[in-house]
């Protein structure tokens, strides 16, 4: 129980910094699809050197999880399920202004019609999850 309050604690710090940057602004989710403003391709353009410098720190240093284990970065093949899985994910994201990541922020936050963006994200997965086994391009769980 005691482990777990520290991802609470990360979770809080996420959701606040995703919330200060205005990240789960619906307004500034439209912006970026109409390409009007430049504030969130600077969040992702900020994001991704982090991610990328945090990999190499993490692989330089041999890092292990908490359990002691070694980080593994799984190899992902392409297929082409990608591209269709992306499209729905675009769409979605820029009808309801939200993402996995900011979706309990704006909850948080009084935003309470994303809790239909949740249960249909919960909903997605769940279906998902259900028929991954019939789906082409590797995803088969066999």
């Amino acid at each position: 129980m005691i482990k777990n309050i520290g991802y609470l604690v990360v979770g809080l710090v996420f959701g606040l910094a995703l919330t200060k940057g205005e990240a789960i602004s619906w307004y500034r989710i439209q912006e970026m699809f109409r390409f009007e403003s430049y504030h969130m391709f600077g969040i992702f353009m900020t994001a991704i050197p982090v991610g990328a410098a945090s990999l190499f720190i993490l692989k330089k240093f041999e890092v292990k999880t908490a359990e002691g284990e070694p980080i593994e970065q799984p190899k992902k093949d392409f297929h082409p399920g990608v591209i269709l899985g992306s499209l729905i994910f675009g769409f979605g994201w820029a009808l309801t202004g939200a993402c996995p990541g900011p979706l309990y922020s704006q909850i948080g936050t009084g935003s309470l019609v994303t809790i239909v963006t949740l249960l249909a994200a919960l909903a997605g997965t769940w279906v998902f999850g259900r028929i991954q086994h019939r789906l082409p391009g590797g995803l088969s769980k066999n």
